[in-house]
């Protein structure tokens, strides 16, 4: 996935040749020592096509570091998942520049990406714009509480269709729905669906996806590309890296009307 081509579309290649993709979530701050190195290396032999680096409440400040020594261990791409302006490091490959779409708080709708915008063209690091889409997930997560926004509700996806749609009209080059870390439930697969149904750029789905079988369910519902993150910073879990592998991989994706990534438009 990597070489001449920018980050972003070496994932659109790699959508349209696998048909989706699986991502795994590093939170600094429960996740790094001694022990990431090997488990990067593991993920990358299972299968696992690139890594997100970051968190809502990550405490770390050297993230250049931290994104350092992913790297170190593989040869997959290593995005960004700034919580903060204090994450930005040009060391990534590329990062999710994340505006908090459904909610309603300025700074992070558009506060913070100023104050990151200079950072970021000094650094040079390749920006993937994402509409930030927080969905209900039966408690409060991390995610929701220092965004201070509501989620979305997960019974309502026409809803969610709809800041989807928003997204994509202002330019988005992704929808991310998020159930948000340690999620009671991950985002519903009518939801998914109907947001499938309504756009053409790539969606990806994380939170509260704790086994294969939840994984390939979205990617069913027309995920483009799925996050694990809390599963895998337990204990006796890393193991399951390649049965999740195999689902997301071996799994077609839903598209009931489009497909973002073809090369052509169906009817709205």
């Amino acid at each position: 996935m990597k070489g001449g081509k920018a980050v972003y579309e070496s994932l659109l290649s790699a959508c349209r040749e696998d048909g989706a993709l699986l991502f795994v979530l590093l939170d600094p701050d429960r996740f790094m020592g001694n022990a990431v190195g090997g488990f990067v290396r593991a993920a990358e032999h299972a299968g696992v096509d690139g890594f997100l680096v970051g968190g809502s409440l990550s405490a770390v400040t050297d993230m250049t570091q931290v994104v350092a020594e992913v790297k170190s261990a593989t040869t997959r791409p290593v995005i960004l998942f700034p919580g903060g302006v204090h994450h930005v490091t040009g060391a990534a490959d590329a990062m999710l520049l994340l505006s908090v779409l459904s909610g309603r708080n300025p700074e992070f709708l558009i506060g913070q990406h100023v104050v990151a915008a200079p950072i970021i063209r000094r650094l040079g690091v390749e920006c993937i714009s994402t509409a930030y889409l927080l969905v209900e997930s039966g408690r409060t997560t991390a995610a929701e509480f220092m965004s201070a926004t509501k989620p979305l509700p997960r019974h309502k996806p026409e809803l969610a269709a709809a800041h989807a749609m928003a997204a994509e009209l202002l330019g988005f080059r992704c929808v991310y729905l998020e159930a948000g870390s340690g999620a009671d439930e991950p985002v519903p697969d009518s939801l998914v669906e109907a947001v499938a149904r309504k756009i053409e750029i790539p969606i990806i789905v994380g939170g509260g996806i704790r086994s294969p079988e939840t994984a390939a369910s979205k990617v069913r519902a027309g995920a483009s590309v799925v996050v694990v993150g809390n599963y895998f910073e337990e204990k006796g879990h890393e193991g399951d890296l390649q049965a999740f592998s195999d689902a997301v991989h071996g799994t077609q994706r839903g598209k009931p009307r489009n497909d973002p990534l073809s090369s052509h438009t169906a009817e709205r």
